[in-house]
């Protein structure tokens, strides 16, 4: 059985992985080439089963680990096999060029594309805010990440906000799906300072934290 399926095997796939079998979670890797998403699995160990793209998602939860326009392709492709399962958009919209500005257009977001693609699913975002290093090691400087949670399903996002907590992290729920604009806006921002020589001490290696 499993409990998640994660598509993609790069960085940010193999972060949220470890996280999900941290958590206690049976996990599937699915991946364009899978010989990759073969060598995640088996780095996870027998928690996790692996195969490619064209493979029906088996969990509950199925995470686009995946850049926007990847995902947008796949998530046309996989269409109604998606139906009412949980969605996971982690993608950030940004032109990589410049980090300076989103690809999607005033009064949307990469997660409500998403959604348009996928009427019969629960799209959220979460893990957007979060980069790799850290997330794989689950904490920095001895505190746990905080994962915000953004969606229009209540029962969607206590669902990934449950496997947040399990995994260790710290989840926030921000409110509807329309939120993810704010998360993907204030991402840009985090996104362009790593991107920064003046900041070279940051290297990708940095994480938000709400302090309480």
């Amino acid at each position: 059985m499993t409990d998640i399926t994660i598509l993609g095997a790069g960085n940010m796939a193999r972060a949220i992985a470890l996280r999900a079998v941290a958590a206690g979670r049976n996990v599937q890797i699915l991946d364009r080439t899978p010989e990759k998403a073969v060598k995640l699995a088996a780095e996870l160990g027998p928690d996790a089963s692996s195969g490619g793209l064209d493979e029906t998602p088996g969990g509950n939860i199925v995470v686009f680990a995946l850049y926007f326009d990847p995902a947008r392709e796949v998530a046309s492709r996989l269409g109604d096999s998606l139906d009412n399962k949980v969605v996971v958009d982690i993608s950030n919209p940004i032109n990589t060029a410049t980090f300076d500005s989103l690809v999607v257009e005033r009064g949307t977001s990469a997660a409500e594309e998403m959604a348009k693609l996928l009427p019969k699913a629960q799209v959220v975002k979460a893990f957007n805010t979060t980069f790799a290093g850290p997330l794989a090691e689950g904490s920095l400087n001895g505190k746990p990440l905080d994962v915000f949670i953004a969606g229009d399903s209540e029962d969607a996002r206590n669902q990934v906000a449950a496997f947040v907590s399990d995994a260790g992290l710290r989840p926030l729920q921000v409110g509807a799906l329309r939120h993810a604009r704010e998360l993907e806006g204030f991402q840009l921002l985090v996104m362009a300072l790593q991107a920064n020589p003046a900041y070279d001490t940051f290297n990708w290696g940095t994480a938000l934290k709400v302090i309480d």
